[in-house]
């Protein structure tokens, strides 16, 4: 017997605003399946936790629902809850970073970095909202990545070519809150000199990080470490700095010390110590975040450890996202599903299998492609997995009083072979490939489907009824082996195979036993196939939602660039069409409105006449850019009377607005004035 390891195991904190998504339980799964194996292997394995409550956004989004963010960070908690559990993820501790307990802890930490000497005052630039009167967040900037120039990036982070930055390093940079230009105002503010721990993450980050990650890491590790900023001025929702008045801890501070103070909440639940988690030499901490918050939780958090005396990770688990028929997901597709809206109509059991069976331990994206889900679970969980026990124990309880019996060589021997895989898939558990797992438990199950036809026991039961009872037999103990392996994977599903088997609970010793004895309850259907209407109603579901404006939706405030597509418009007749009147027009001047954030002012060339056009495209276009071009206009909509003149038409464009405004041009060749058909 392996001596008993104690490990805690954390999933990157789901943030309050907003709910859980299909793209959000891959790293949840990850945890749950992993923290279960370790647990049936004898293992006191913690998994932890919690809310992530803090920052701007919660803050907004309580204010434009007219609530409080206590209420915003309850309910969301309540409803984090219920999805979790629609999905069969068992925490042993969820809670909040909006506690006393992380205030604490958090408090702890500064003030150690106080004393240690990694702090330092600054008073630096930062990008301000003129038109909300707040300093902005860097998730509430978006523009052009300073590195490699890529559109649509947040303020903090590019997601194209993982470069960290400041808003206002950022080309074309706007408020997501307005669309207007942020601009420059200083305050001062605390950092934490990241440098100071160079050495340290040197030697760190290779031996506790995926290959591919020490490997981009190294990028950052090569240059000199830039100190980071761990305050914002008000307003924001967050906690105050213990000895600094109107400064608040920045989110990414006390979110991560929601591990700590989480165990430390279950610790006071189960009389022990947190320290003996977080501070005990032989304690294994094991953190599962998704590869876009790699610089977080590899370089400052190791840092910030490492200077309070708590223990560092023994292994930051890194994990790819999830798209879904080899695209991001997509609220106008109906491919941005929620958790709640999957369980709708479809068993969770099945994406949990679907997962397990793509999942590996690589940060490669993760693609749920919906024919294969179908497919897949169709043919593989039900058609040979479920499978094996259907034909045996339906045929024992019908023909054979459901008596289990002893069994023959080659019976034996298939089981023997099917239990001397618990190390390799055990080994596979370990390291996350739980894909690999998965092959392995099939291959048992093609094994087993094969035995049962090369025997024949629907006729062989007439002539010898008790070798067909060993051929049964077999059949069953190997189901019941694969249920022991699928455990991890499929809690409710192999809940019924114990009731079936009359057994407690499956632990990883059980696959020592073999059932050559006793009888099976009455035997249930374990699983339904998947109907693909369903799957469609799902998909279909999800696009409706997507008509509804909720800023709410996505759970990190870090929407897709495919998030903005809309859903296509209810038909109309070819001669609602026709009644459209559209030209080309040349823009012949283009200036500013004065006292409009996103108008300008086009007189259009339209052939015989010129127009004079309000357009709402100043966040995409300079005046001096427009002289010239040729863009195709709405001629005969009505004159609308604006409060700075006449619009005599509309021009066309595309895109979600803001700086993702696109003019529509006709070919050139084209002439003003010609009508567009």
């Amino acid at each position: 017997m392996t001596e008993q390891r104690q490990i805690v195991i954390t999933s990157a904190l789901p943030y309050a605003n907003g709910d859980i998504h299909l793209g959000h339980l891959v790293e949840h799964f990850i945890t749950d399946m992993w923290s279960r194996f370790q647990k049936m292997r004898g293992h006191r394995c913690l998994s932890i936790c919690a809310d992530d409550t803090h920052g701007t956004p919660v803050m907004i989004a309580a204010r434009d629902r007219g609530i409080t963010p206590e209420q915003l960070i309850k309910e969301s908690l309540e409803n984090h809850l219920k999805d979790l559990d629609g999905f069969e993820v068992e925490y042993d501790h969820y809670s909040s970073t909006n506690t006393q307990k992380n205030r604490e802890f958090a408090n702890q930490i500064y003030f150690s970095m106080k004393e240690h000497g990694h702090l330092k005052k600054q008073t630096t630039s930062q990008a301000y909202c003129e038109s909300d009167q707040m300093f902005l967040p860097d998730r509430f900037v978006k523009g052009e990545c300073p590195k490699c120039g890529a559109k649509d990036q947040y303020g903090d982070q590019c997601e194209v070519c993982m470069n960290t930055h400041s808003p206002l390093e950022m080309k074309n940079a706007q408020c997501t809150l307005c669309g207007n230009p942020p601009t420059e105002k200083e305050s001062e503010h605390f950092y934490f000199v990241l440098e100071h721990f160079h050495d340290f993450l040197n030697e760190w980050v290779p031996k506790h990080t995926p290959p591919e990650v020490t490997n981009k890491l190294s990028e950052w590790l090569d240059e000199e470490l830039k100190s980071w900023c761990i305050s914002r001025d008000k307003p924001y929702f967050g906690f105050e700095l213990p000895d600094v008045k109107d400064k608040y801890f920045y989110v990414w501070l006390d979110a991560p010390v929601g591990y700590i103070s989480s165990t430390a909440e279950w610790c006071e639940k189960n009389q022990c110590s947190v320290e003996d988690f977080w501070k005990n030499s032989k304690s294994e901490i094991y953190h599962n975040i998704g590869k876009d918050i790699i610089y977080f939780h590899t370089l400052f958090w190791p840092a910030m450890l490492k200077n309070s005396g708590w223990n560092t990770p023994k292994e930051v688990f890194v994990h790819g996202m999830l798209t879904v028929n080899g695209e991001k997901m997509s609220k106008s597709r109906g491919t941005f599903i929620k958790a709640r809206t999957y369980l709708k109509h479809l068993d969770p059991t099945y994406f949990r299998y679907y997962l397990a069976c793509k999942i590996n331990s690589s940060i490669a994206d993760i693609d749920l492609n919906l024919d294969d889900f179908s497919t897949r679970v169709n043919s593989d969980l039900i058609g040979k997995i479920t499978n094996v026990a259907s034909r045996g124990a339906q045929m024992l309880q019908k023909k054979l009083d459901g008596h289990l019996g002893p069994l023959e060589d080659d019976g034996l021997t298939l089981i023997k072979a099917a239990q001397a895989k618990s190390d390799l898939i055990a080994k596979y558990y370990e390291t996350r490939d739980f894909h690999k797992a998965m092959l392995e438990i099939r291959s048992i199950a093609d094994s087993a489907n094969k035995y049962f036809d090369d025997y024949e026991p629907w006729k062989l039961i007439k002539d010898n009824p008790e070798k067909t009872r060993a051929i049964l037999t077999t059949m069953l103990n190997l189901f019941r082996i694969m249920a022991i392996y699928l455990k991890p994977v499929l809690p409710s599903y192999c809940k019924r195979v114990e009731d079936l088997f009359q057994e407690k609970s499956f632990t990883w010793n059980s696959l020592k036993t073999i059932v050559t004895s006793g009888q099976l309850a009455p035997f249930q259907h374990l699983l339904q196939r998947i109907d693909t209407d369903n799957v469609k109603k799902m998909c279909d579901e999800s696009a409706e939602e997507a008509t509804h404006k909720n800023k709410n939706l996505a759970i990190e405030s870090r929407p897709s660039p495919n998030d903005n597509i809309e859903a296509i418009a209810q038909q109309i007749s070819a001669d609602d069409f026709f009644k459209v009147d559209l030209r080309v027009a040349k823009i012949i001047e283009a200036t500013e409105v004065i006292g409009a954030d996103k108008l300008l002012q086009l007189k259009l060339d339209i052939g015989d006449q010129t127009r004079n056009v309000f357009a709402g495209i100043k966040s995409a276009y300079k005046p001096d850019e427009l002289i010239g071009r040729l863009v195709m206009m709405v001629a005969n909509i009505k004159p609308r009377k604006m409060k700075f003149g006449i619009s005599e038409g509309m021009i066309t464009a595309a895109g979600p607005g803001g700086k993702d405004i696109f003019l529509l041009s006709p070919d050139s060749g084209a002439k003003p004035g010609m009508r567009i058909s």
